[in-house]
């Protein structure tokens, strides 16, 4: 059964870090794009950074970018996010979703995070709060 689970979740002060990672098994990783949406309370889901299947093409959403770095480990069917200087605007739960890899782009993967076929994962609760 193809399935993806996050974690790295949990409460942390404005300015600080977290690591989140996607583990990912079922399905043939190597040739999936993988991407984390997040929602926040009353808000739509927001596609925040995506990577493709050789890690060469990433997007990040403009309000994380330099905050943010996606990255993905093969070798151990992994992607991450590793999240620098939060604010309490990324408080949300994130989301992993995958999809096998199209020519369509990265950016497009991330942008219509809707069409993402999965799987999905059930999500991790980030806050940021002082």
């Amino acid at each position: 059964q193809a399935r993806v689970v996050e974690s790295g979740g949990g409460l942390v002060q404005p300015g600080g870090s977290l690591r989140l990672a996607c583990a990912a098994s079922g399905f043939d990783f190597d040739s999936y794009d993988i991407g984390w949406i997040r929602q926040a309370p009353g808000k739509d889901r927001e596609g925040v950074s995506c990577i493709g299947l050789n890690a060469e093409s990433t997007y990040y959403k403009d309000s994380v970018k330099g905050r943010f770095t996606i990255s993905r480990d093969n070798a151990k069917n992994t992607v991450y996010l590793q999240m620098d200087n939060l604010t309490p605007e990324d408080t949300a739960t994130y989301y992993c979703a995958a999809d096998k890899h199209t020519n369509l782009g990265i950016r497009y993967f991330c942008y219509f995070h809707r069409q993402i076929g999965g799987p999905w994962g059930q999500g991790t609760q980030v806050t940021v709060s002082s």
